[in-house]
C-alpha cells in the first residue's frame, strides 16, 4: 500500500479534487514514484513530445494526471524536474 499522503500529492499537483488524490494514493505509488511521474508528465507536456508512458505505478499516476489535465507544480529543479538518474 502507498505511503503517500494527501499533502504530498498536493505538493506536486494542485489543485486536485479528493477523488483524484485518492485514486493516485490507491495506485500504491511511493513519493519517489509520484516525483518521477510528475517530472515525466511535465516534460512530456512542455515538449509536446508524447513519449511512451512507463509501465507500473509511475505509468498509472501519469495516466491519472493526463486524464484530469493536471498542472504539475514547478520544483526547485524547474518544471520538468531533474534529468539525472
Amino acid at each position: 500500500m502507498s505511503n503517500l499522503t494527501r499533502e504530498q500529492v498536493l505538493a506536486h499537483v494542485h489543485p486536485l479534487d479528493d477523488a483524484t488524490i485518492a485514486e493516485i494514493i490507491a495506485t500504491g505509488a511511493t513519493a519517489g514514484d509520484l516525483a518521477t511521474a510528475c517530472a515525466f508528465y511535465a516534460r512530456d507536456r512542455a515538449l509536446h513530445a508524447h513519449q511512451d508512458v512507463p509501465v507500473g505505478r509511475v505509468g498509472e499516476v501519469i495516466s491519472i494526471l493526463e486524464g484530469v489535465g493536471a498542472a504539475v507544480q514547478p520544483t526547485v529543479l524547474g518544471e520538468a524536474g531533474s534529468t539525472l538518474a
